[in-house]
């Protein structure tokens, strides 16, 4: 049985998030794994080969808090992505998993395949999901667009229904020893790094250590100590540290309530599936800002003084949900594909 594996590179989740998924399938002795990756702006290496390297349709990250639009414009190639739709040969598996994947996703609807959705995207659509105050119509039509899938299994901080399942958390996070040596851990791309230190500053009795992407070199002023990101020595920040300070991004946000880290989160703009994760979080009792703000100082200092943490169940049931994928789907056609006690497939 062939199977393509579909990851979206732009940023760190997806692809950490792989590195728990692709092993598990590669087991399978019946399986013939294909992986395909699209996409910038993330800083792993992957510990396993890719058939597959598109350019794909990525986003890249600002410096006040958002997308930078305008860069994401100048390297969107649209023949360069219809190119890469048509090359992919799509008909020739027997079941595609696409983790929020736009070139897998739209290559499986030129061939009349099924296509099922594994991702976090899919799971801030499900009816039940909470959702921002302020409804961003088009940010809703892009994820339900970007990447169209067939069925869908989503992930989110908590389980919503049989089909949208507690994070998958990499297996070298789960093995680390928690410590918590006072500092905070901050991982926030989508600002430049003098926005950060300019907020930061203002703290003066705690240690910051702030993960850049814009950075090549590591410096200091004065409490606020700035890293390029580097994944192994963040994640070990991560389980050092008192806290952690990010965007609403999935993976992140995940891992730092695996780990029993106090959590305060800054959903990026225009990015409306962070705007669903943050309110997500906030109903579970993790505090949200909308931006690095002078207004925003009180609450950000309570948070620092606040000694509450958000509990959490995270069991490793990733080989469960794979095998509930293949059961349902593998060789399955558009019209011979479950249609009983299915995945949501349309969103409301």
């Amino acid at each position: 049985m062939k199977v393509l594996y579909a990851i979206q590179g732009t940023g760190n989740g997806h692809l950490t998030r792989a590195m728990e998924i692709v092993p598990l399938l590669k087991k399978r002795k019946k399986i013939a794994l294909d992986v395909l990756v699209s996409g910038t702006e993330n800083e792993l290496k992957l510990p396993f080969d890719v058939k597959y390297k598109f350019n794909g349709l990525s986003f890249v990250f600002g410096k006040r808090g958002g997308v930078d639009f305008w860069n994401t414009y100048r390297k969107m190639h649209s023949l360069r992505l219809m190119n890469e739709i048509k090359s992919l040969p799509a008909d020739k598996y027997d079941l595609i998993i696409s983790d929020f994947e736009p070139v897998s996703a739209w290559a499986a609807q030129m061939a009349k395949k099924p296509c099922i959705g594994l991702s976090n995207q899919a799971a801030t659509l499900h009816p039940l999901a909470p959702k921002p105050k302020k409804t961003d119509i088009f940010g809703k039509m892009l994820l339900q667009h970007y990447a169209p899938t067939t069925y869908n299994y989503g992930l989110h901080f908590k389980s919503l229904d049989q089909y949208v399942y507690t994070p998958i958390i990499r297996k070298q996070l789960r093995d680390m020893e928690v410590k918590n040596k006072g500092y905070y851990t901050v991982y926030l791309p989508s600002y430049s790094d003098e926005r950060i230190i300019k907020f930061l500053k203002h703290y003066k009795d705690i240690d910051w250590v702030v993960f850049s992407k814009k950075s090549k070199k590591k410096y200091r002023e004065k409490n606020i100590y700035v890293k390029p990101l580097d994944p192994q020595f963040f994640m070990e920040c991560m389980a050092e540290s008192s806290g952690i300070l990010t965007n609403a991004g999935f993976g992140t946000t995940s891992e730092a309530l695996f780990l029993k880290k106090k959590l305060l989160v800054v959903p990026m703009k225009s990015q409306y599936e962070q705007h669903c994760n943050a309110a997500m979080l906030k109903s579970m009792g993790v505090p949200v800002i909308k931006k690095l703000k002078k207004k925003n100082r009180e609450k950000f200092k309570e948070w620092i003084n606040d000694k509450s943490i958000v509990r959490v169940n995270y069991p490793n049931i990733t080989d469960d949900i794979l095998e509930t994928i293949i059961e349902n789907h593998a060789g399955k056609s558009l019209e011979n594909t479950i249609a009983e006690n299915a995945p949501y497939t349309i969103f409301q």
